[in-house]
């Protein structure tokens, strides 16, 4: 298992905003909002993003930001999709998950090395921290993000 994050308070980029907020590890778990456009942080969904914030989360977060790299075409993303959603829930108020359509945002997959769907790409503390590629069940996404990830307490 990884270690564990030891601040008092992390650095979350909005998903919807791309505004950097700063929160209280110990308020992680109670809905904490937005101080610009007031949407939720750690709502334990996948955010759909864009390159901009993408590039927030990726490059500003403290907690770990699991990203699916997926497009409305591939099978196996769309099989996955339920899965990962399930295990953006059991991670909720400890790391946050996200995806971006790679058919949309072309050139986001040529910048990350994406040579093939869906890919899933750990994030934390403005780092790629680790990468897997292809279709999992949720127990292997909560996994790889408990086994890669700084989580908090």
């Amino acid at each position: 298992m990884a270690a564990i994050l030891d601040k008092t308070d992390v650095k979350l980029a909005c998903p919807t905003c791309g505004q950097v907020n700063r929160v209280p590890v110990a308020k992680l778990s109670a809905g904490p909002k937005c101080g610009t456009c007031g949407e939720p942080l750690m709502a334990g969904k996948v955010s759909e993003l864009d390159p901009k914030t993408l590039n927030a989360l990726s490059k500003k977060d403290d907690l770990p930001v699991l990203v699916d790299f997926w497009a409305p075409w591939c099978g196996p993303c769309r099989m996955m999709a339920p899965e990962f959603a399930k295990a953006a829930e059991a991670l909720k108020g400890k790391a946050r998950f996200a995806k971006i359509n790679t058919e949309e945002y072309p050139t986001v997959s040529m910048k990350n090395g994406i040579r093939g769907i869906p890919a899933l790409i750990l994030y934390q503390g403005g780092k790629e921290v680790a990468r897997i590629a292809g279709a999992r069940p949720a127990r292997d996404i909560v996994a790889f993000v408990e086994q890669n990830g700084k989580l908090p307490a």
